[in-house]
């Protein structure tokens, strides 16, 4: 005897290798399936469809089966709606709820499909039954009272698709390579930034230190002047090394202009930030004159708002760092829901700390001369992420005189 379950697919599920991974996903979990119909879309814009069978020997290896499935995007035929169940302690959710991904998601509840709000991952969905809304909620927010969805029965998730137009994203499709045309590829990024912004999204850049050792400060400072990046998420280290720099002139301890190590330069990033704590706050040293010039400085006088999240490694930390690190992702959280695409540059860590904040639809790019840091992030769930393997140092003043170029063009 076998126990079995209908499903759909519909889009460019063949384009995108949605119905690949189904069938494999079937057949690695030990289980069959049936094709009872199939269309292919002919035109470009035509979506293709499939009804299929999934059959198990037990209906614990078939729940199992649809469970992986659904996060495919896949349609159960004959969805019951969400289960709800209250929480009775704040921070302890009920046994056996949902997790969520970060792609677009919907339940069913009360014969309506509603879209669940500000997506992540590793979330979990809370409804409002009196609005009938639903949204994603962190573990550490759960109050007592709220009603979040347990199990997976009702759940419905948008797979991201690779349409038939091939952009940046889809040529590059999320794999790593330092055999790629580099200029090519960042002359493609400029098109799809200078796209989202005319579409009133914003750019997001998530920056690591080395983008100061590298010599790129210049570049992301013009960006910011110009306009290109809305908001900066980083850590204490680039945030005081460009301080460093603008005081200074030295990053590590070395004079960027000349490459030469100056004498007792192993300190000036200490004493940049004691400047910075004697006059109050990053703000405070701009506004004061201590500070002329850098990314810290671009940000400040361009009113573009910038969250500095703390680490256990930092110096100092400087003042404007939030050293709370729930208070930080919350901080990052409020621009989340702007974004359309994010510029991961140089940090690993902080890359992967902000990819389990978006949703899957924000577009990402990850610059790292190490391979390996590319692939750790979309390892860890940022699937929609490209990757490029690229010194900081060239990608930056690269993709600021394609954006020049394109903008003028």
């Amino acid at each position: 005897m076998k126990f079995s379950r209908e499903i759909e697919l519909r889009g460019h599920i063949v384009d995108s290798g949605i119905l690949a991974k189904v069938m494999d996903c079937v057949v690695e979990y030990n289980g069959d399936f049936e094709t009872e119909e199939f269309s292919l879309g002919r035109q470009k814009t035509d979506p293709s469809y499939a009804r299929m069978q999934i059959s198990a020997k037990t209906p614990e290896e078939l729940t199992q089966i649809i469970s992986e499935l659904r996060r495919l995007g896949v349609l159960v035929s004959g969805e019951e709606e969400v289960t709800l169940q209250n929480v009775i302690k704040a921070k302890v959710a009920p046994e056996g709820f949902y997790s969520t991904t970060n792609h677009p998601t919907y339940i069913h509840h009360e014969g309506e499909w509603i879209a669940v709000a500000n997506m992540k991952m590793d979330a979990l969905i809370s409804v409002d039954t009196k609005m009938k809304t639903a949204s994603c909620v962190v573990q550490g927010k759960l109050l007592p009272g709220d009603n979040v969805v347990v199990g997976e029965e009702g759940v419905r998730v948008d797979f991201p698709e690779r349409p038939r137009e091939i952009g940046v994203f889809e040529f590059m499709g999320g794999e790593v390579s330092s055999e790629r045309p580099s200029k090519t590829m960042i002359r493609q990024i400029a098109k799809e930034l200078l796209q989202i912004k005319q579409s009133g999204k914003k750019v997001a850049l998530v920056g690591g230190p080395a983008i100061i050792h590298t010599g790129a400060s210049e570049a992301v400072s013009a960006m910011i002047r110009e306009g290109y990046i809305d908001v900066l998420f980083a850590g204490n280290a680039i945030a005081a090394h460009d301080l460093e720099y603008s005081i200074f002139g030295t990053s590590l301890g070395m004079d960027l202009r000349t490459g030469e190590l100056v004498s007792g330069g192993h300190r000036h990033h200490l004493y940049a930030i004691n400047k910075i704590m004697d006059a109050g706050s990053i703000y405070a040293a701009v506004k004061t004159g201590i500070v002329t010039s850098g990314i810290m400085y671009e940000c400040i006088k361009n009113n573009v708002p910038f969250v500095l999240a703390g680490s256990i490694r930092d110096d100092g930390p400087l003042p404007d760092v939030i050293q709370n690190v729930i208070d930080a992702q919350d901080a990052m959280r409020k621009h989340i829901p702007e974004l359309g695409m994010v510029l991961m540059v140089a940090t690993l860590l902080h890359s992967i700390a902000v990819g389990n904040l978006l949703p899957s639809h924000v577009k990402t790019i990850c610059v790292d001369i190490n391979p390996a840091s590319v692939t750790k992030l979309m390892d860890r769930g940022t699937s929609q992420a490209i990757g490029m393997v690229s010194d900081a140092g060239t990608f930056m003043p690269l993709l600021l005189e394609e954006l020049r170029v394109l903008s003028s063009s």
